[in-house]
């Protein structure tokens, strides 16, 4: 049987993260790493020269974030098979990760051979979630108001991540290299399809959703 040869690409912005998936990959039979990236500018410069089987990306990167760069990616290639690999364990974080294009979704609290497996599965054309998102998602599902954040599209939750980050309206601009009064615009629509009327209530249900984390005590 012909051992299958997989070009990956792999996007994290700390280095010692992207040493680990390396050795991690180099070990396996039918992996080959051909493109590291610390930001998503690099990776999509990589992705256009080198065209990767599977990109590997993290979620919290500076400037623009992995969502965004899923999208942007898909939107380059239709075809792109894309594994996310995050220290996100929120179901909001996963389904707008599928809703921008990925093919699968495993955190970096997950055994390291799921990474593997989920590599595996992208590169086949197979939808892959590990097991911790998977019961989240299940979790969820059955609740009231599971779906809030399901409106927005996969640009609109990168700017919701980026405000709940408290970036400010420039920094969110030239990191998504869109215009300030786009940043604006987009805020508005974001509390409008939340129906939230505050940028308090908007952190709140941030919160609630496993966006953003609650700030640790000194």
């Amino acid at each position: 049987m012909k051992t299958l040869h997989i070009r990956v690409m792999l996007v994290d912005d700390h280095a010692i993260v992207l040493e680990g998936y390396r050795r991690l990959l180099e070990k396996q039979d039918g992996f080959e790493v051909v493109a590291e990236a610390q930001d998503s500018v690099a990776a999509y410069r990589h992705c256009k020269e080198l065209q990767p089987d599977v990109a590997v990306i993290d979620i919290s990167m500076p400037g623009r974030g992995g969502i965004d760069l899923c999208r942007q990616l898909r939107q380059r290639d239709p075809s792109a098979r894309i594994v996310v690999f995050t220290m996100h364990q929120g179901a909001a974080f996963a389904r707008q990760a599928f809703q921008a294009g990925a093919k699968a979704y495993v955190t970096k609290s997950s055994p390291p051979m799921l990474l593997v497996t989920a590599i595996r599965e992208a590169f086949a054309g197979r939808t892959f979630i590990s097991p911790d998102v998977s019961e989240e998602l299940a979790r969820t599902s059955v609740e009231a108001n599971s779906s809030a954040l399901s409106s927005l599209s996969p640009r609109e939750f990168e700017i919701l991540r980026l405000l709940l980050e408290t970036k400010s309206v420039s920094e969110i601009a030239a990191a998504l290299n869109i215009s300030p009064k786009t940043v604006i615009n987009n805020h508005y629509l974001i509390k409008q399809k939340l129906a939230v009327a505050t940028d308090i209530e908007l952190l709140y249900l941030g919160l609630r959703e496993r966006v953003v984390d609650p700030p640790r005590p000194d």
